[in-house]
């Protein structure tokens, strides 16, 4: 006779598959050069940063409700009523025609296409100028965006686009505080500037410059001064540029060719100068180019006609700075709490429909968490950083059967209210639970999450139910750690339970009641897959449903990419017949983890977080992959199963050198 309550039998599988894993070696330090550590929010000090406050007391912080405000458009009147603006959240730009970086944004087709086609539909975005010209600003804004959207059949976005000729200097609003106490140098901020000097001259000649994609050529400019040599169109190596800076006319030969060319003679450095009417573009590498490494910086500049003058009859000398401007870009959430927008790798304004999806996501998990469910809490803003991570003792409910669900809402933010104050590089967090400490469970991981890279609005949902049963007494410890040299974090957590599971008929409720550990990971070598043996298990009678519950990622690299960026697929083989596969198709993509923005990704980290990774994405919690086997498997209670697991590379066993 069957029991009232059915049960449900879960297979653990917890994996780590690694070549030389960053979470077993400290990273190199980063040390921040002058120019970066001199943004507000920073005080540089024999070669270390530490976090100063600058600005009025009471200036505007990341988080702070956002107050009403109103400015005059080209159609009217943009007004902002906290809780009152149908589009959801705001997003706020202003422009200047001193950044390089914003006329590649506004020149590029393909950014406005971006902004266009996939801007959500619960955004509404302000666009200002922080120039004189504010007027033929706003009106070259509007004929731009609205002839984008005329060609791709989005009419209907323009009017969640608003055009302000009044210049940001003129607003009379809170809005000019934030822009410039929220001041920053970088890649979606500040003026970046080549400055060219010559015998004769009583004046440097000062133009703006767009450094060539950061996740293509990493290497930065120096903060000497370079002697400029002319290379022409650069197409042809020229034995002329050794330890010079190159300058080249566009076109005629891909960036990729004028910078292999110039790395071949030997040249510091490159400047491309765009004929006049030009624009500045993105300078990129295409397709297979990009696998091929240069190790020199490369900007792109105006022809400035005294500069080319100079070359023909004298010396040139350049150097490279970067000036602090007011903030480009700003947020408003749906809740009204004014946000960064954090960092834009590259000039597109794909950078602000990721912020403004993220804005959608988490206007979503708010509504999710006002469900029903009996909320435990562990961590409150707790520090989590060193050997010992955050820990704490929990007492959880008398009886979890009445539970059939539990969810973590998990929260990762930073030591301040800026993004700079956010931890540098991406790290994996475990939360380890240990309820009975001569149990089976003691210590098991019981969730993971990859911490982003310099931001600190990560919060996230992950379901875990079937772990239920490792909680197996009525007080627990709770141990949420990532690596000891790691810079601090502040998490939060919470344990949501709830009963919701139904059987298809609705009319049994299932619930789980024992896990059966499986397999853990390792190096994703030659030895990888002789680690893992096939393990025979029975299915306690009684048991309505087993799935295979596995928690995989891979980090590291080697030639191949793996276990970070390369295609790798998971099996687990039940009874000799039945393969049940996982592939991370999406690693090394372009975007694969921008894609995931809506799933809750923290978007625009610094770094390269938009690539696909290897089961994981920076700022996301990494979901387990539930397989239901029930029917894979024998559920008489006396007949045993087997199952093994083997990692694969291009169909073969991994085999790195």
């Amino acid at each position: 006779m069957l029991r009232s309550r059915s049960r449900l039998l879960y297979l653990l599988l917890i994996v780590d598959a690694h070549v030389t894993t960053a979470e077993e070696r400290p990273r190199r330090r980063l040390k921040l050069t002058e120019d970066e550590a001199s943004q507000p929010g920073l005080a540089w000090h024999d070669g270390t940063v530490k976090l100063r406050r600058a600005g009025p007391i009471d200036a505007p912080e990341p988080g702070d409700q956002a107050a009403e405000f109103r400015v005059p458009t080209l159609s009217g009147e943009f007004v902002y009523q906290p809780g009152a603006v149908s589009g959801g959240s705001v997003v706020i730009h202003a422009f200047t025609n001193k950044s390089a970086f914003l006329e590649c944004l506004w020149s590029s087709e393909a950014s406005l296409s971006s902004l266009v086609e996939d801007l959500p539909a619960r955004t509404q975005v302000l666009f200002l100028s922080l120039d004189d010209s504010s007027v033929t600003d706003a009106l070259w804004m509007r004929e731009r965006l609205h002839n984008a959207a005329m060609k791709h059949s989005q009419k209907e976005v323009l009017s969640r686009l608003h055009f302000s000729p009044v210049p940001v200097f003129a607003l009379g609003n809170w809005i000019p505080s934030v822009l410039y106490y929220w001041a920053c140098t970088g890649h979606n901020c500040g003026l970046a500037q080549a400055v060219f000097t010559s015998q004769g001259w009583s004046m440097p000649v000062i133009v703006k410059r767009l450094d060539a994609r950061y996740d293509w050529l990493t290497a930065r400019w120096g903060q000497g001064s370079y002697q400029l040599r002319d290379a022409g169109d650069g197409c042809d190596p020229s034995p002329s540029v050794a330890g010079s800076v190159a300058w080249l006319s566009e076109g005629n030969c891909s960036f990729f060719t004028k910078m292999r060319n110039m790395a071949k003679s030997d040249a510091s450095g490159v400047l491309v100068y765009v004929q006049p009417g030009s624009p500045i573009r993105d300078m990129n590498c295409a397709g297979d180019e990009c696998l091929s490494p240069l190790g020199l910086p490369a900007a792109m500049v105006h022809l400035e006609p005294s500069v080319a003058h100079a070359l023909r009859f004298g010396r040139v000398n350049v150097s490279f700075q970067t000036t602090p401007s007011p903030n480009f870009f700003m947020g408003i959430d749906q809740q009204g709490a004014m946000a960064e927008m954090g960092w834009f790798l590259y000039p597109t304004f794909s950078f602000v429909n990721w912020q403004a999806q993220w804005f959608d996501f988490y206007s979503d998990l708010l509504m999710k968490l006002e469900s029903p469910a009996t909320v435990i809490p562990v961590f409150d803003k707790v520090q989590m950083q060193g050997d010992k991570g955050a820990v704490a003792v929990v007492n959880l409910p008398s009886d979890l059967s009445d539970f059939d669900r539990l969810v973590l809402d998990t929260s990762l933010s930073c030591p301040g209210r800026r993004d700079l104050s956010c931890a540098q590089w991406d790290h994996t967090v475990q939360l380890f639970v240990c309820c009975d400490h001569l149990g089976p469970f003691c210590n098991v991981e019981l969730g993971r999450w990859i911490t982003a890279f310099r931001r600190g609005i990560g919060h996230w949902q992950t379901d875990v139910s079937p772990l239920i049963p490792v909680l197996d007494a009525n007080k627990c410890t709770f141990t949420m750690t990532t690596v000891p040299w790691a810079m601090p974090w502040i998490v939060s957590l919470n344990l949501r339970f709830s009963a919701a599971n139904l059987t298809s008929n609705h009319t049994e409720k299932l619930r789980p009641f024992t896990v059966m550990s499986l397999y853990s990971g390792g190096t994703f070598n030659s030895t990888y897959n002789k680690m893992y043996l096939p393990i025979k298990f029975p299915v306690p009678v009684f048991t309505k449903k087993v799935e295979l519950y596995a928690v995989i990622t891979g980090h590291g690299s080697d030639e191949n990419g793996c276990g970070e960026f390369c295609v790798t697929s998971h099996h687990f083989l039940f009874n000799g017949v039945h393969n049940n596969s996982r592939t991370f198709d999406s690693a090394g993509s372009a975007l694969g983890c921008a894609e995931r923005v809506k799933d809750g990704a923290v978007p625009n980290e610094h770094g390269t977080w938009l690539y696909g990774r290897g089961g994981w994405c920076d700022g996301l919690q990494v979901d387990p992959w539930r397989v239901d086997v029930t029917q894979q498997l024998e559920l008489s209670g006396f007949e045993s199963n087997t199952v093994v697991y083997f990692g694969l590379f291009g169909g073969k066993d991994p085999d790195p050198s």
